[in-house]
């Protein structure tokens, strides 16, 4: 009897924003004078319809609006998608629909419109409260923007909202990392993005690196900042997530347990599972066409750039790249569920981990990373690569987030 196939979710890629920040890497692009929102909904709605099939009467348990900056389309077009959708999908009772926005792109009474749309989730990218640090970010919104984007948000009735935060900015001190979560705290949000800033492959910042602090400080920063929101009432739960009680991002959660996702939009990533006629689980890595100047122009069948079935040496791997940084790791059933691959296969390298001090287990079946395994995460799951041959798995969708897991 094979194991049922993983909840499934809905991320949308709307690539465009007002200007490029010098550290994002993700396939966003400065916004035209107008942009091409019934043509690219249109797209939108072909591209889904393509992956229906995969979709197995499943129900989404989230919808994830990213960028880019969604928060530059109007409620109209988001109105017009979610309803073209839901006609095609069903939705779990309670589903999560969240819309990321910029503090800077967000028009008085914009909210209430998104609300009626069925947005039910926000995920702001303040990304830090000092104005000096927004300016290197090339953030378009003062620290005051997010504060009145917060107002109107509670206004509209979404009490339900994310803060996206970086740290290890160019010359930032731990104290100054500490202010940005008090004054993130001031405003009660429901949850917390908290990363650190890397120079990722380009982008300008990683061209022309600005001074970062060095690695004692940023640890510091991730200690102080961990114990703080800790004593806020926020648990941390993923490596860079955090979450007053019952406030978890469904969507995100959906990714590091290895459940399936249908990506549409230019450059978005998908990863969906099935059962062949022998009952065996197969997952499926997509990848639509990058520019959206050509995926709203060619047909249907041409954006999907890439679709592949991930190798079963490979899904260990893959799995365990996202299940090691919940806080609470997985379950082996889970393990075995989600990959169709027996526990024992990475029990060499579980026995590895453990002896190093990075992996320990929870309960009769359940694995984490320890404390030392947190601090050195990307040590731990590299030891369950399959082998120099093999290729590294797929990073995350647009989502992963930069928090865009958020």
């Amino acid at each position: 009897m094979p194991h049922p196939l993983p909840p499934i979710s809905l991320y949308v890629h709307l690539p465009w924003c007002v200007r490029k920040c010098p550290y994002c890497d993700f396939n966003s692009h400065p916004a035209p004078q107008s942009l091409p929102e019934r043509q690219y909904v249109e797209a939108l709605l072909e591209d889904l319809e393509n992956d229906l099939a995969r979709v197995g009467g499943r129900a989404l348990i989230s919808v994830f609006f990213g960028g880019g900056t969604p928060s530059l389309f109007s409620p109209e077009a988001i109105a017009r998608l979610l309803e073209a959708v839901r006609n095609m999908i069903p939705f779990a009772s309670g589903a999560e629909v969240t819309l990321e926005a910029n503090p800077g792109t967000i028009e008085h009474g914009r909210f209430s419109e998104y609300r009626a749309a069925g947005v039910n989730r926000v995920s702001l990218g303040a990304q830090s409260f000092d104005s000096r640090q927004l300016e290197r970010l090339g953030r378009i919104h003062s620290a005051g923007e997010i504060t009145r984007a917060v107002e109107e948000l509670r206004r509209a009735g979404l009490e339900n909202f994310n803060l996206d935060l970086m740290y290890g900015l160019p010359d930032q001190t731990p104290a100054q990392a500490l202010a940005d979560i008090e004054a993130a705290l001031a405003l009660e949000p429901a949850h917390i993005s908290h990363y650190q800033l890397t120079l990722e492959p380009g982008t300008v910042f990683y061209h022309r690196p600005p001074p970062l602090p060095d690695a004692d400080a940023i640890w510091r920063m991730q200690l102080d900042c961990q114990e703080r929101l800790a004593s806020a009432g926020f648990k941390q739960y993923e490596v860079s997530a955090y979450a007053r009680e019952g406030r978890r991002s469904r969507h995100n959660l959906n990714y590091w347990q290895f459940g399936d996702y249908v990506g549409i939009g230019a450059g978005a990533h998908g990863k969906l599972s099935s059962h062949t006629p022998e009952g065996e689980l197969v997952v499926y890595r997509t990848a639509r066409v990058r520019q959206p100047r050509e995926y709203v122009r060619c047909r249907p069948a041409e954006r999907v750039s890439e679709c592949r079935q991930v190798e079963a040496r490979d899904l260990p791997f893959e799995y365990l790249l996202n299940a090691l940084r919940l806080v609470e790791g997985f379950e082996e059933a889970q393990f075995e569920a989600r990959t169709g691959v027996s526990f024992s296969a990475i029990a060499r390298e579980l026995a590895e981990a453990r002896g190093r001090g990075l992996i320990e287990r929870v309960g009769a079946s359940g694995w984490r990373a320890s404390e030392l395994g947190q601090r050195f995460l990307n040590d731990l799951q590299a030891l369950f690569l399959p082998g120099p041959a093999s290729r590294q798995a797929e990073g995350q969708p647009d989502v992963l987030s930069k928090s865009h897991a958020s």
